[in-house]
């Protein structure tokens, strides 16, 4: 029989792509998940992994076993999920993605624990750990950035991105400026930041090259380094707000649609929930008056 901690292994090594991560992930040291691992591919006679010293991919068989261990994982999920709620109490596990601004969460969040009888439990994250916590139905939607598949998404919202600079920047009444104009200036990098691939190869192809004055994963301290003038980085338009400058980056027409991501297999447990519309009605509200 496989037990369930050695499928729990096996889908962080999948998702991160890194036995050291996906330990750090689990909560157990490197060799505890190795042998895990190992013990795994034993019991069910098959290689999972091709391992090199710079990545580890999946076996034709492991490739196959994922999908059924997903699905395994999901069912555990929901079946511990289904045992631990009460009559009285529906519990939403909701995703947020952390690139939205957190005055709109605290907002949003407000609103939903005004439902009665339902419980909301958050977890925050980006897509790329969020995603997999729906799939394996360890969250049962994500408010969060949409891709080009419409299935089991509702958009609420959808916008650009700009500069953000502080309001004292000389450059700060300007409407839209060049990438030529900012190029001798101190950059923020938003690490979490879905658009930065984009960002950067836009200012690399310009020859821009800039001093990054601070990395964060933190939309909060990157809000913080601009207003005391550290530098300048590109940001969801949503971001906007007093002691902030947001012009326009010429050139840069990067968008993003904002809005809740269900899985079908928990479709039918966030159906209906007051909660969950009350956030997303604050979401959508706070995105018309920003």
């Amino acid at each position: 029989m496989i037990e369930r901690y050695l499928i729990h292994y096996f889908l962080a090594v999948v998702d991160h792509g890194n036995f050291s991560r996906a330990a750090q992930q689990c909560g157990v040291s490197q060799p505890t998940l190795s042998v895990g691992v190992a013990k795994l591919e034993a019991q069910i006679g098959h290689v999972l992994f091709h391992r090199t010293n710079r990545r580890v991919e999946l076996t034709p068989a492991g490739s196959r076993f994922a999908t059924h261990a997903r699905r395994i994982e999901g069912e555990f999920a929901r079946a511990q999920q289904a045992m631990t709620e009460s009559d009285s109490s529906k519990l939403i596990r909701l995703g947020v993605v952390s690139t939205l601004p957190s005055s709109w969460i605290e907002h949003a969040t407000r609103e939903a624990c005004r439902a009665e009888g339902e419980k909301l439990e958050i977890v925050e994250g980006r897509m790329r750990e969020l995603l997999p916590r729906l799939e394996r139905g360890r969250i049962d939607v994500i408010i969060g950035v949409l891709d080009h598949d419409s299935r089991g998404q509702e958009a609420l919202f959808e916008e650009g991105y700009a500069l953000a600079m502080s309001a004292a920047h000389p450059l700060a009444h300007r409407k839209r400026l060049e990438a030529e104009e900012v190029a001798g200036m101190d950059m923020i990098v938003r690490r979490n930041c879905e658009a930065l691939p984009a960002v950067s190869r836009f200012f690399t192809q310009r020859g821009v090259r800039p001093f990054f004055a601070a990395r964060t994963v933190n939309d909060d301290r990157a809000i913080a380094f601009i207003r005391a003038g550290l530098g300048i980085t590109v940001m969801p338009r949503c971001f906007a707000q007093a002691g902030v400058a947001m012009p326009a980056l010429s050139g840069f027409e990067q968008r993003r649609k904002i809005g809740k991501l269900v899985h079908p297999a928990t479709a039918a447990r966030v159906d209906g929930s007051e909660s969950l519309h009350r956030f997303c009605a604050a979401i959508r509200a706070m995105a018309a008056t920003s």
